[in-house]
């Protein structure tokens, strides 16, 4: 393997980007896998993420076979396991990061045109057969949809692995409610390895060099090359505001070939973007991927490492190996206990049988019908639950696909925001959780809706998926009952005979109640969702949201919940 380090790559406004070349030695031209993001090119996975990394290659083992490991980079390909097969890895430096100057604006119009730029830059190198693939995770695979939509002329297809595609609604702002985890992330995985920390970040076990260097700036020229990030989302509450301009994916636009492979278990971050990134692709060629167990797993494994090989190999390299013949969906069906391949051909699955159940608060219940009679349950509006259960179900029922609330609600307060979480109990009364793409014991499915943000964009809209405008705030007027729709993002769960399906509505982040102790990331404990959590005071004031939230059902309140049953196959 040819490895050239720092090449740098020229952008329009007489700037550089740095990436790391590692190529099939010797002559000939090959198709390149490229990534572009702000995790440091020189810092290896085991350094940056031992905790990840020793568990991934403990469950995984397969995962060494064949590489040492020294050039495995947190969510980018494993040039030794990818050079061997004929391509080209590159890891870019995103502007401001790593090896690479400038100010770092994660998402931004800048970023996707850096992005373009390198992508024609590789291209028209001489060990380059000009075709360029997009490969990676998460941040790697979120910057595929922006810089896919600007269309470059010689990128030949991207494989977007868990990874947002609408930086609003994915990632941003559930429902309108600000997310936190970007405010907790950026100082633990971009700023500590921004560009001009020199010799005060970490070296680069493979060069000798700093992932971060060569520049060494003072700590007011380094907050000067960042943007506040956490600031700008706090301010920025609706679409419309201008921070969002040029940071969302215009799908429409995609024109390249297109492998989304996305994560049952990414509540929060990146489900949904894979499901719409698939929908919304003008791509005529396109597939969908879904899967379980960790964010960063799949990736890596060998199931995931020969579902992009088969991807890439057709379009990179022209091989006929049936690709363009695979059904548009592949799904790893979550069992209680298993996963099991389906193939399917649409989505949401044609033959579904949309099942609307009814909120019962008289009977804290789940039913087929809706009650004559009205009734309510309150909650705190600040950190408050209520549940619905179903009866135990008769046999096995699947449940595969996007689901919605209708909820008539009021509030003594002027806005209320609602936390909608689906949950599976086992007959012995224990709750059955799923390992989470960033969890290890997550619900089944959430949705997320700012009640002042319950306007819907009727275009966009589906009974099953509800799609809100977030281009207007409008308050509450305490006292008066609103209805509301709640998206609530994809679910794949086979139902045991004897276990129930529970509805939990709040005003706060769903957690278990597991006792201790618990798992941490970045010093937050884990109870059911992770850092991906709405807990920013500045965004939920107790001016605007602290009173007593009421949920209507019965009677002329048709609460209810659409489920998407998946019938057993004769």
């Amino acid at each position: 393997m040819q490895i050239d380090w720092d090449v740098e790559i020229p952008m329009d406004d007489g700037s550089v980007v740095r990436a790391d070349v590692f190529r099939p030695a010797g002559e000939g031209r090959h198709p390149v896998l490229m990534s572009y993001g702000p995790y440091a090119k020189g810092l290896p996975f085991q350094d940056g993420y031992p905790v990840q990394w020793h568990s991934l290659v403990a469950a995984h083992p397969e995962i060494l076979k064949g590489s040492s490991g020294r050039y495995a980079n947190w969510e980018t390909a494993d040039p030794e396991r990818w050079v061997p097969l004929g391509y080209i890895c590159i890891r870019v430096d995103s502007r401001g990061a790593g090896r690479s100057p400038g100010v770092i604006d994660p998402f931004s119009p800048r970023e996707a045109k850096d992005f373009h730029d390198c992508i024609e830059w590789a291209a028209s190198q001489p060990w380059s057969n000009g075709k360029i693939g997009l490969a990676g995770v998460s941040y790697y695979a979120a910057t595929q949809w922006m810089v896919a939509a600007t269309r470059p002329a010689h990128l030949a297809a991207i494989c977007p692995f868990e990874g947002f595609s609408d930086y609003y609604r994915d990632a941003c702002r559930h429902g309108g409610i600000l997310s936190t985890f970007m405010k907790v992330w950026y100082p633990q995985q971009v700023e500590n390895v921004q560009h001009g920390l020199g010799t005060r970040g970490r070296i680069n076990p493979n060069t000798g060099v700093p992932i971060s260097g060569p520049a060494e700036l003072g700590d007011e020229e380094m907050r000067a090359n960042r943007v506040d990030i956490s600031a700008l989302h706090l301010r920025s509450e609706r679409i419309t505001d201008s921070y969002y301009d040029g940071r969302r994916a215009d799908l429409a636009a995609i024109e390249v070939p297109v492998l989304s492979c996305g994560n049952w278990g990414g509540h929060g971050l990146h489900l949904r973007g894979n499901v719409e990134g698939y929908l919304g692709a003008g791509s005529a060629q396109k597939w969908l991927e879904l899967h379980g167990l960790e964010h960063w797993t799949e990736f890596y494994t060998d199931y995931g490492v020969a579902l992009q090989k088969r991807f890439f190999d057709h379009f990179l390299k022209g091989e006929d190996n049936g690709w363009d013949r695979e059904p548009p969906l592949k799904l790893q069906i979550r069992h209680a206990d298993k996963f099991v391949e389906r193939a399917e051909h649409e989505w949401p699955l044609a033959r579904t049988e949309w099942t609307r159940l009814y909120l019962d608060a008289g009977q804290q219940a789940l039913q087929p019908a809706p009650a004559s009679t009205a009734s309510h349950a309150a909650f705190d509006g600040m950190k408050g639950t209520v549940s619905f259960s179903t009866a135990p179900f008769e046999h096995d029922v699947e449940m595969t696909g996007p689901l919605a609330a209708t909820l008539h609600i009021a509030s003594t307060a002027s806005d209320a925001d609602l936390f909608v979480t689906v949950r599976a109990f086992a007959p012995d009364g224990k709750e059955h959780l799923v390992v989470g793409a960033v969890d290890p014991r997550a619900p089944l499915a959430q949705g997320w809706l700012r009640a002042s943000h319950r306007k819907l964009d009727p275009q966009a809209s589906r009974p099953y998926r509800p799609v809100h405008a977030h281009d207007t705030i409008e308050p509450l007027t305490p006292g008066s009952v609103y209805e509301v729709q709640v998206e609530i993002w994809p679910l794949c769960f086979v139902f045991p005979k004897g276990y129930r399906l529970v509805l939990t509505v709040g005003s706060s982040d769903f957690e278990h109640d597991l006792p201790g102790p618990h798992p941490q990331i970045y010093g937050k404990e884990m109870r059911g969702c992770s850092v991906l959590l709405h807990d920013h005071e500045g965004d939920r004031t107790a001016e605007r949201f602290a009173g007593q939230t009421t949920l209507y059902t019965g009677g002329p309140y048709a609460s209810s919940l659409l489920l998407p049953v998946i019938p057993a196959a004769r």
